[in-house]
């Protein structure tokens, strides 16, 4: 299955999307590409997830570690349109607890334009 990611901004929010699976041979190039993107300064993240069909724990280490690399910077990074089984692997790892998961991309840009404004206040 092919792989991408493309990065965006929603309302100066930067949004990054990406298609295909998340594993084993794909993470470098997704933590690669976070970080081109996260080194261009923006530190509230909303990564929409609607067309990855498989997340593996590599995968997730990825993710956990651009988040570690946000918060050292007051940061975000929040998920949107994760389908049932992507949502599953958060559960399970009980990264629920970290990351919020958002079923529209409006709910998750407003969520990171608030944790923006907390951020600079």
């Amino acid at each position: 299955m092919d792989f991408a990611v493309e990065r965006r901004v929603e309302k100066d929010v930067t949004v990054v999307k990406v298609d295909g699976e998340i594993d084993v041979f794909s993470s470098p190039r997704l933590r690669e590409m976070m970080l081109e993107v996260i080194d261009k300064g923006p530190s509230h993240l909303v990564v929409d997830l609607g067309d990855v069909t498989f997340l593996d724990s590599t995968g997730l280490g990825v993710l956990v570690g651009i988040y570690h690399r946000l918060r050292a910077r007051n940061g975000t990074m929040s998920f949107v349109g994760a389908n049932e089984r992507v949502r599953r692997v958060f559960h399970i790892t009980q990264l629920t607890k970290i990351f919020s998961l958002h079923d529209t991309l409006e709910e998750a840009v407003a969520a990171e334009q608030e944790s923006a404004r907390a951020s600079s206040s």
